[in-house]
């Protein structure tokens, strides 16, 4: 039987043209063609105030224009991001309108502050989160992580052909879970968090023991269907100095359950000779939580590198040789010349495509102070270094 990705790798040159570039960025291959996409924008809207793109531009015109690869890697969805992975979600609803502002209650339960009629491209204040003890966890959230929801596994039938079809290309099968950290920060508030580490320990892991049963179950679901490639976490563990929670607390209230999860989904895998890559997504500075994470859970691949919380891919490449990368091009230098731009390309390019796994995104979503000049100067000379 003809590999079919799921239960064998497809061979090398059955690939998409996007897996292939992937598949080398996954095994670290030197001098490789550089797989070519985008961390986001924040910036879109205002290029296309400008008339530099129509009012109607599609993604795909968007990757044509950028010179971005086809797609190489599939994600699954349906255990959160940002949030926990809520079903049903709350109702959105607004709370408070005090003219220019309005107070709302957004999908996660918590009150959000917004300029009014303006809830994108800018960072809200979160006044208030939902739960503060045992009893608001349980009649407001807890329900909401519920594994057997039938919605659930709605979501998971419509989801699954297009899996197997992207397996079936040689695609990087991705399954995406909000990180435990932020899932908390998420629930409780960030400052909020940091006294219930202390003050109600029991309320911590009641709430991870629930994130790691949703998880657990819906990672088995998609596994009957798919060969997993990646768990990718998206955790902001990290700000501009360092991890916001120390080492022990990491320690105790997450990696338990991080490591079972790893566990089980390394078992039930359909392709026993498949690696499982572990993708760890944090802000801030990360160099401190490198080593962390590697030895606590196995890490291979890290990203964004914000370059202005003093993070460095080309450092850390070399003293990581065998670490993923992604990210690292300051948004900063992107927003300010094109002999500026150049100067950091050729720092950080030519000795990142000689060591290999490397994908260059901007540090974080392309912001508007970028020019649509300056962004299409950085893509036509990422295309060279790129090939």
């Amino acid at each position: 039987m003809k590999p079919d990705g799921i239960h064998a790798m497809v061979a090398y040159e059955d690939m998409s043209p996007g897996a292939k570039k992937m598949r080398d960025f996954y095994a670290l291959k030197p001098d490789a063609g550089i797989f070519q996409k985008e961390f986001g924008y924040y910036s879109l809207d205002l290029w296309k105030s400008q008339g530099h793109l129509k009012p109607d531009v599609t993604p795909e015109e968007i990757d044509e224009l950028f010179g971005f690869d086809p797609p190489g890697k599939h994600s699954l969805g349906g255990l959160g991001w940002c949030e926990g992975g809520f079903c049903p979600v709350f109702e959105e609803k607004v709370l408070e309108d005090s003219g220019e502002y309005e107070l709302v209650q957004d999908f996660a339960g918590r009150s959000v502050k917004y300029f009014k009629n303006r809830r994108q491209g800018f960072m809200p204040e979160y006044v208030d989160h939902p739960v503060k003890d045992m009893k608001t966890w349980e009649e407001k959230c807890k329900w909401r992580m519920d594994p057997k929801t039938p919605e659930r596994y709605e979501k998971i039938k419509e989801a699954m052909p297009a899996a197997i079809a992207a397996a079936g290309e040689g695609q990087v099968i991705c399954q995406q879970v909000v990180g435990g950290y932020m899932y908390l920060r998420s629930l409780m508030g960030p400052l909020e968090l940091m006294y219930l580490l202390y003050d109600d320990p029991d309320l911590v892991h009641d709430c991870m023991r629930t994130w790691f049963q949703l998880a657990d179950t819906i990672i088995a679901e998609h596994q009957k269907f798919v060969t997993l490639d990646e768990i990718f976490f998206g955790e902001d563990i990290c700000y501009n100095h360092g991890s916001l929670i120390s080492k022990d607390m990491i320690q105790e209230f997450l990696f338990p359950y991080y490591q079972q999860l790893i566990s089980n989904a390394k078992k039930r895998q359909l392709d026993k000779s498949r690696k499982l890559y572990f993708q760890l997504d944090t802000d801030g500075f990360s160099d401190e939580v490198i080593d962390l994470y590697r030895e606590g859970v196995g890490m291979d691949y890290l990203s964004p590198f914000e370059v202005a919380s003093g993070c460095d891919v080309v450092r850390t490449g070399k003293e990581y040789p065998q670490l993923l990368i992604s990210g690292g091009i300051d948004k900063r230098i992107l927003a300010s010349t094109p002999e500026e731009i150049d100067r950091e390309l050729e720092r950080i390019m030519p000795a990142m495509k000689r060591r290999g796994g490397y994908i260059p995104t901007c540090d974080h979503g392309v912001p508007a102070e970028v020019s649509f000049e300056n962004y299409m100067h950085y893509r036509n000379r990422m295309r060279e270094y790129a090939n």
